[in-house]
């Protein structure tokens, strides 16, 4: 948040600055910092609507400009120095600035990380933190930049393998709708003056389409109001998890849909517990971010695992494993390579679902041209068959 400060500069100089900071007492100890004497705070006027849309930073971006720095020999301070001095855009310059703060006042670059939690998730702190034990800061930063690329991967594929579908949905919507509503109309009063009698299908579609030209603002806001709600409804289903217990019941997606879940868990696991997290301490950090029947099952087989049981058993007993990847985490156990394990187990699922995707794709977009074609082929007949018959009549 932007906050308005009224100074006093040593040559008894009075402004006003603008910073980005947390609350009032961060703008102070900011605006105190650059060494001039804070006389009042208040936020700045327009402030909501300065603040950067939900608050984000791209943490792989931040992360790849921090490891290079690091990687060409600068300290943490100096990163971040060096970050602030390129950077143009006054949100992100509040964050380092609140970043480089915290580590002059002698804070764990850990610990600053987490005070801005709207920022930092969780697992980004967690990396962290255990890369601080090991003094590895910039390995721990390749892993996570290495794990959340290869999440937007998969995640690219299934939004380029639905872009496709959704736009030849789009077209034949539309070109349905236009027939319906426009072209329709204007063969049944040609029909109603002909005086014959028509095939009760082609009437039924007359009358639709007369229906549709009489009532096109009510169906209009009718269908707004029934998209709208079909969004609302998606975004409540992902928030609430019931979008994955949809999916679960489906046959042949479910089965997909469990696998890419655990291939999160485990890619997530593998990353944590190769930083040097224990397993116990890595699933603490995983169940906040998995669905509500996945952590249910996690926090059993915590419990487990704290009990005595071996990983393995454990994730097999509550449902957190495939054949594939019990063995995997069988081979994990002997060789004490629990971690590259895990995060091999999410690269082979990871591949399975690459190409189940492509089959699905390949399969499923001729069959939707096909529906799309049979439903305008269907409306255009059925507006010719009176023609037909008519020509028919007159041989």
């Amino acid at each position: 948040m932007q906050f308005a400060v009224r100074t006093l500069a040593p040559d008894m100089s009075i402004s006003n600055v603008v910073v980005d900071a947390l609350d009032a007492q961060d703008a102070r100890r900011q605006v105190e910092a650059r060494g001039l004497f804070v006389s009042a705070v208040e936020p700045a006027r327009g402030a909501a609507l300065a603040r950067p849309k939900g608050g984000k930073l791209s943490l792989v971006l931040f992360s790849q400009e921090l490891l290079a720095l690091l990687n060409a020999g600068l300290g943490i301070v100096e990163s971040l120095e060096a970050l602030l001095e390129k950077e143009g855009a006054p949100s992100t310059r509040g964050v380092l600035e609140r970043l480089l703060g915290g580590l002059r006042e002698g804070k764990r670059f850990s610990s600053v990380l987490a005070s801005q939690p709207a920022l930092f998730p969780p697992l980004y702190v967690g990396i962290v933190r255990a890369a601080e034990g090991t003094s590895d800061l910039p390995r721990a930063l390749a892993r996570y930049i290495d794990y959340q690329q290869r999440i937007d991967t998969v995640r690219s594929k299934i939004v380029s393998a639905s872009i496709y579908p959704v736009i030849l949905l789009m077209v034949g919507g539309g070109v349905s709708a236009f027939l319906i509503g426009y072209v329709v109309p204007k063969f049944a009063e040609v029909y109603h003056g002909a005086g014959r009698d028509l095939p009760w299908m082609s009437q039924l579609l007359l009358d639709w389409g007369q229906f549709a030209a009489g009532h096109g603002s009510a169906i209009l806001v009718a269908a707004a109001l029934l998209v709208a709600g079909a969004v609302a409804g998606v975004r409540h289903l992902l928030r609430s998890g019931g979008m994955a217990r949809l999916l679960a019941k489906l046959p042949g997606i479910g089965e997909r849909a469990r696998v890419y879940e655990l291939s999160r868990l485990y890619l997530t696991l593998g990353m944590l517990t190769e930083g040097g997290i224990t397993i116990v301490g890595a699933i603490e950090t995983v169940q906040p971010m998995v669905t509500g029947h996945l952590a249910r099952n996690l926090a059993a087989a915590r419990a487990a695992i704290e009990a005595g049981q071996p990983l393995s058993n454990a994730f097999e007993t509550h449902g957190l494993t495939t054949p594939i990847s019990l063995r995997m985490l069988r081979v994990g156990e002997r060789t004490g390579e629990m971690g590259p394990m895990l995060t091999q187990s999410a690269a082979f699922y990871d591949g399975e679902i690459g190409r189940w995707i492509d089959r699905f794709t390949r399969t499923f977009e001729p069959l939707l041209m096909a529906a799309i074609g049979l439903v305008v082929g269907a409306i255009v007949v059925l507006l010719y068959m009176p023609i037909f018959d008519l020509a028919g009549d007159m041989s």
